[in-house]
C-alpha cells in the first residue's frame, strides 16, 4: 500500500491544487471525512469549510464549497464550486460578506435562508483560512 495518495482540486473554471499527501480531511455535505492512504472507494457531495491535507511535515488548506469528492485508495479528486487558497482570499470582502449576510439572515424570508446560510458559511471559512 502506498504511503501517499494524490489530492487533486479542480473548479470550473481551474485545477486549483494537485499534490501528494499523507492524509486529506474533506468537509463532506454530512460532516468532515478524514482519509488516509488504502481508503474505501467512496462518492460524496462536499459541504462548504475547509479541506486540510498534510504533505510531509507540512499542513495545507482550501476554502472549499458545493461539488464531490471521489475518494480511491490512492486519490482523492475534489471538484468543487468554489476553492481558494489563503492568498486568493481578500480579508476585508470575507469580513463584509460575513456581515452582510448575517444581517440579512435576520430579515430573510425562508426562501432564501438556504442561499444566505451558504454565503454566511463561506465568508465564515474563507475569514479562517485568510487569517491564517
Amino acid at each position: 500500500m502506498a504511503e501517499t495518495l494524490r489530492l487533486e482540486v479542480v473548479t470550473p473554471t481551474r485545477r486549483v491544487l494537485d499534490v501528494r499527501a499523507s492524509e486529506v480531511r474533506v468537509p463532506a455535505a454530512l460532516g468532515e471525512l478524514g482519509v488516509l492512504p488504502g481508503h474505501t472507494p467512496l462518492l460524496t457531495s462536499m459541504g462548504t469549510g475547509e479541506l486540510k491535507w498534510t504533505e510531509g511535515s507540512k499542513t495545507g488548506r482550501l476554502a472549499v464549497q458545493g461539488g464531490f469528492a471521489e475518494i480511491q485508495p490512492d486519490a482523492v479528486t475534489v471538484l468543487a464550486s468554489v476553492a481558494e487558497t489563503a492568498e486568493q482570499i481578500d480579508l476585508e470582502a470575507a469580513v463584509q460578506a460575513h456581515a452582510e449576510a448575517l444581517e440579512k439572515l435576520k430579515t430573510a424570508p425562508a426562501e432564501e435562508f438556504d442561499e444566505l446560510d451558504a454565503a454566511l458559511r463561506l465568508a465564515e471559512v474563507r475569514k479562517t483560512i485568510a487569517s491564517g
